[in-house]
C-alpha cells in the first residue's frame, strides 16, 4: 500500500532532500514551503500522481489550514509528518541581538510546528503514523550566539518526548532528529546571504549533507510499526564536543 508523508521546509536542504528520497522510493509526497518556483521541480521530477506542493508561510496559520484543507484525496490520508521547516537567524549574543529575528525563530521553529502538528494529529492517530521532528544539537549543547534558536530546537525535542507520552497506545511513533553540522543554505539564512561566511564554517571539515539527514528520516519513517527511535544524534566526525568557557577578571 502507497504512504504519504507530508514534508515542510522542502525548498531547499535536508525538506528537498527527503522529497527526493520518499518520491524515489514510490511514496506520495506533500512538499511545503514558501518558494513557489522551489517546489515546482518535484513535480515535472516525478509527475503529479507522486508529489503534490503547496507554497505558503508555515507562520500563516491560515494558509497552513487551507492548504491542508485542500489537499487532493489521493494525498489527503497523511502517514508521516515530518516537520522540517525552521531557521536560524543571527549570530549575536543576547544582550545584542535582534528581537525580531527571536520572534521570528520562535513562530517558525515552535508556533508553526505546533499548529500544524496539531492539525494534522487526528489523521495520523486513524492511520497508526508517525511524527519526525527536526531538532538540532543546539538543543543539547549551547553556544554563544545559539541563544533563542537553541530554545526553539530543545522544545521541539521536549515537545517530541511529549507528543510520545501522549500518543501512547495509539500506535502513533514520534522521532526527534537532532543534526549537527550539515552544509545546507542554514548559515546563508542565518547571515543575511553571506556566502563567505557559509564557506568559512564548512570550509575542510567534511559537513553532513542534506542527502545524510534524508537518509535518517527515510529509515525512521519505514521502521516496522512496532519500532518507536525515540531521537537520532548525528553529527559529521569532524565536530565534537568543545570545552567550557571561563571569564577571568
Amino acid at each position: 500500500m502507497t504512504q504519504t508523508v507530508l514534508i515542510t521546509g522542502a525548498t531547499s536542504g535536508f525538506g528537498a532532500a527527503a522529497v527526493r528520497k520518499f518520491a524515489a522510493a514510490g511514496w506520495k509526497v506533500i512538499a511545503t514551503g514558501r518558494r513557489a518556483e522551489r517546489l515546482a521541480p518535484f513535480v515535472a521530477e516525478f509527475g503529479a500522481d507522486v508529489v503534490h506542493t503547496a507554497a505558503f508561510d508555515i507562520r500563516d496559520a491560515a494558509a497552513l489550514e487551507a492548504a491542508i484543507a485542500g489537499l487532493p484525496a489521493a494525498f489527503a490520508d497523511i502517514d508521516v509528518l515530518v516537520n522540517n521547516a525552521g531557521l536560524a537567524l543571527g549570530t549575536a549574543p543576547a544582550q545584542s541581538a535582534d528581537l525580531l529575528q527571536w520572534q521570528q525563530m520562535i513562530d517558525t521553529n515552535i508556533t508553526a510546528l505546533v499548529t500544524l502538528t496539531h492539525r494534522v494529529l487526528p489523521t495520523l492517530i486513524a492511520r497508526k503514523g508517525a511524527v519526525i521532528n527536526i531538532s538540532s544539537v543546539a538543543a543539547t549543547y549551547p553556544y554563544t550566539g545559539g541563544n533563542v534558536y537553541g530554545g526553539t530546537k530543545a522544545f521541539v525535542r521536549q515537545f517530541s518526548l511529549g507528543l510520545r507520552s501522549d500518543l501512547h497506545g495509539t500506535g502513533v511513533r514520534v522521532t526527534s532528529i537532532e543534526p549537527g553540522m550539515a552544509e545546507t543554505e542554514f548559515t546563508l539564512v542565518r547571515t543575511g546571504g553571506d556566502q563567505a561566511a557559509s564557506d568559512k564554517l564548512y570550509g575542510g571539515a567534511t559537513p553532513m549533507t542534506g542527502e545524510d539527514i534524508a537518509e535518517q528520516i527515510f529509515y525512521v519513517a519505514t521502521l516496522p510499526a512496532h519500532l518507536n527511535i525515540n531521537r537520532i544524534e548525528i553529527m559529521p566526525v569532524t565536530q565534537s564536543f568543545a570545552g567550557f568557557q571561563v571569564a577571568r577578571g
